[in-house]
């Protein structure tokens, strides 16, 4: 499969800078064999069967985007990729020319940052704070936007740029498809038998790079930490009737670990979680009815 197959026109006014006022407002392609439908996604209860499960996830996105300079006064742009303990994380660094190991940087006008080193397109930095990266995070950063989006994030954005199940700090970007789920639609789907659970993949910051070669076989993917939870797990086991990712980040964590699962007939009897960095690329469609 090459990457001109999904080459097409995208007039950038089509494309929204701003969520709809309900969540739930946003349309929905319905695909049933050849026939294809324009809905809303308020419909989508209607599409569910009972019995049925639902795989959110969980992950919430970090004000992970700094400012800031380097010693020589020169700008820079900080994205931290992961947060490794409570005073190292990696990063992607924007800047006319890279910091070098050792050389520090200050990051919101208050936070001292040393540049330990490097490791491919990620810096490996240290926070020179006694608070935690997570706390200065929440104090200092920004949140994430994605490219296409070209205002600087705003309050309404903290809100509606997060999930209303997102409880597990540690992405860049949110599960997109999840943003259109309102508490309302979550109760609805509850009470007609939809079962729901929850996984927890933390988008990385590879996930705003482009594909550079021709082939898709060819892409390096970056990697990402994803949990499934024991009562995740049971709840795949025991499904009794069709299972599907609410979101693009959602499903290839399905798909490894269905490809895992089918590999071999051993399933522990006890799972306590599946813990793992995944490097999927979905690029056919994958059936699990």
């Amino acid at each position: 499969m090459f990457t001109d197959e999904f080459n097409f026109a995208l007039p950038e006014h089509l494309i929204a800078q701003y969520p709809p006022e309900r969540r739930n407002a946003s349309r929905l392609l319905c695909v049933r064999g050849e026939i294809r439908e324009d809905s809303v996604f308020a419909q989508l209860p209607s599409l569910v069967r009972e019995h049925d499960l639902l795989v959110f996830n969980d992950a919430r996105v970090l004000k992970a985007r700094l400012f800031g300079v380097k010693e020589s006064g020169g700008k820079i742009e900080v994205l931290i990729e992961r947060i490794l303990d409570e005073h190292h994380a990696l990063a992607q660094i924007r800047a006319s020319h890279a910091p070098k190991p050792g050389s520090r940087l200050l990051l919101a006008g208050h936070l001292p940052v040393t540049v330990l080193g490097r490791e491919r397109e990620f810096f490996c930095l240290r926070f020179d704070s006694t608070e935690n990266i997570s706390l200065l995070l929440e104090q200092y950063g920004q949140l994430p936007l994605p490219p296409y989006i070209t205002h600087a994030a705003n309050a309404e954005d903290e809100e509606r740029y997060q999930t209303v199940y997102a409880c597990q700090p540690g992405s860049v970007a949110a599960p997109t498809a999840g943003l259109h789920f309102d508490n309302a639609m979550l109760a609805a789907l509850r009470a007609q038998g939809t079962q729901l659970a929850y996984l927890t993949l933390h988008v990385g910051a590879g996930t705003f790079q482009p594909v550079r070669v021709d082939n898709v076989r060819d892409h390096v993917m970056h990697s990402e930490r994803y949990v499934i939870p024991q009562a995740t797990v049971d709840a795949i086991l025991q499904a009794r009737a069709r299972v599907d990712g609410s979101s693009r980040s959602a499903l290839p964590v399905y798909v490894r670990w269905k490809a895992r699962r089918n590999r071999t007939s051993y399933v522990p009897a006890r799972v306590k979680q599946v813990f793992s960095l995944r490097r999927v690329t979905v690029s056919k469609w994958w059936m699990f009815y």
